[in-house]
């Protein structure tokens, strides 16, 4: 599954050293800081299907009927009235009414699959099919370590954010607003979280959202990075577009949807459903909204551009109906998340959803029942591309630095459980069970020592010491290890190389940009 590790240090900093042979070629190369980045997983194993075909077909009608009869909002955007007009919708103020199996119609010129582009070639990701790429927690105000507790992030956490999701074996991508840097003014912060994951990562990453004119500085400097025939060509961005739940597409969302359509980068329109508060309370009632939703923003970016890339995205949770907070890793969840999945590859598109959802307030055994719930869903409901894979906690509030380590290690089960089950000559193991027969133990025989490096995953963080070591070495428990890996990962650190002169345009770019305008913190 993983790629060849790539070595870090001189070649990588853009200074060609010296080749050295015999005992100091040995050494340097055992003092190299290695980063092993695991490809996309590409699943062997089913999806899980909860729906039958009658269930998926009221489903669709339903949803189809939603669109013709009650309509969805396109507020304070008159060119998206104009363009619903003219597709052939009955528009009445700003209520779009879309007759049945027009959305449909439209949303066919959508890819079933695209490839996001990395700096770094070797991190492509392909996004559709089969497939699942892993981007890391979206959004937080608020950062959480073991050393400084609970607190608004800054430009500091951020950068540092990027530079573990850099590190992290599992993670094929790294994210977009990995933490929002409350220190940095808002009309200006998108620029320097671009800048953190052009130049500290060359994993792919997501443009800005928050502001149509943001969308645009995220297309500008990406044409600084990869080239601007390159752009035009590719897609090397994929953004969250999130609607207001229920049936409402804002003009800030839209806009920035119509910058990324026109220039041919991926969105991912998700509708953002707290069941029970912004849609029905049972499945089929929210995956009816879900799947009208999803048909009118899919069909509406098809309007801007016909065959832009986009991806179904189904963000759904539950509601505690005691005290109103969101509640994670629950079976009613679940279950709108397979659902949505089926409905995703009816659809032919691809699919977003799931994480390392909580409600927890720390990274503890809460924390760890509800991502696993979380993560095993998202994985055996067909999902293509998971945000917040790591790092969240407090229900999206938090990015916390020991869950982010946490989650990242553990997304290697789902690297191998997608690998299914090996049936060739040596998965077969007959030559094994021959040698050992009766009686006998595995430990020494032939297959075993062919086969034990690789034949079982092992967590990278968690600990498997007798219990005298583990006391002997401070009986630390989940978080503290967590916390020290933290503080190794981000001294191995060592920044991908870039052109000088791709840097150097960057920065200027930013700098010109923040100068542009005065500093607006509303």
């Amino acid at each position: 599954m993983a790629e060849p590790a790539v070595e870090m240090g001189a070649a990588t900093s853009g200074r060609r050293g010296r080749s050295g042979g015999g005992g100091a070629a040995r050494r340097a190369s055992r003092s190299a800081v290695s980063l092993e980045t695991a490809k996309y997983i590409e699943r062997n194993i089913p999806n899980l299907e909860v729906l039958n075909e009658e269930a998926l077909q009221i489903i669709e009608a339903n949803a189809e009927t939603v669109l013709a009869e009650i309509g969805v909002n396109f507020v304070d955007n008159p060119a998206a009235l104009q363009r619903w007009r003219d597709a052939g919708a009955d528009v009445e103020g700003e209520r779009v009414r879309i007759p049945r199996g027009l959305a449909r119609q439209l949303c066919a010129t959508a890819p079933a699959a695209f490839t996001q582009h990395a700096r770094n070639s070797a991190r492509n990701v392909e996004i559709g099919g089969r497939n699942l790429v892993m981007a890391p927690v979206y959004g937080p105000p608020f950062v959480r370590s073991a050393n400084g507790g609970r607190r608004y992030a800054t430009m500091e956490d951020f950068r540092n954010f990027v530079k573990l999701g850099y590190m992290s074996k599992w993670l094929h991508h790294s994210g977009g607003t990995v933490c929002e840097p409350t220190d940095i003014a808002v009309n200006k912060r998108h620029l320097d979280m671009l800048h953190a994951h052009m130049t500290l990562s060359d994993k792919p990453f997501m443009g800005s959202v928050t502001d149509p004119t943001r969308a645009e500085d995220s297309v500008a400097m990406c044409k600084l990075l990869f080239g601007s025939d390159f752009v035009d060509q590719n897609t090397v961005m994929t953004s969250l577009i999130n609607l207001n739940s229920p049936l409402t597409f804002d003009s800030t969302m839209m806009g920035a949807l119509e910058v990324y359509a026109r220039a041919n980068q991926a969105c991912i329109i998700s509708p953002f459903i707290v069941g029970g508060a912004m849609a029905p309370t049972t499945v089929a009632g929210t995956l009816t909204q879900v799947m009208a939703e999803v048909l009118a923003g899919v069909a509406y970016s098809q309007l801007v551009r016909p065959g832009a890339p986009v991806i179904m995205g189904a963000f759904v949770t539950s509601i505690d109906m005691n005290s109103g907070a969101p509640t994670f890793g629950t079976p009613e969840a679940a279950l709108i998340t397979y659902g949505a999945g089926q409905l995703a590859r009816r659809l032919g598109l691809p699919y977003r959803s799931g994480g390392s959802f909580c409600g927890s307030k720390l990274p503890d055994a809460q924390a760890a029942y509800e991502t696993a719930n979380s993560l095993n869903m998202a994985l055996l409901a067909g999902v293509n591309f998971m945000l917040h894979s790591c790092g969240w906690l407090e229900g999206g509030l938090v990015a916390s630095y020991e869950k982010f380590v946490m989650d990242a290690d553990q997304l290697g089960t789902l690297h191998h459980l997608a690998k299914g089950v090996d049936m060739s000559e040596n998965g077969q193991a007959m030559d094994a069970l021959r040698e050992v027969g009766p009686g006998g133990h595995f430990l020494g025989c032939a297959h075993t020592q062919a086969n034990f490096k690789e034949a079982f995953w092992r967590s990278d963080l968690l600990d498997y010491k007798p219990f005298e070591t583990w006391e002997e070495e401070g009986a630390r428990d989940t978080q503290a290890l967590a916390s020290a890996r933290v503080t190794k990962m981000l001294g191995d650190y060592q920044q991908p190389a870039l052109d000088p002169a791709v840097n150097e345009a960057l920065s200027d770019y930013v700098a010109r940009r923040k100068a542009s305008e005065p500093d607006a913190f509303g």
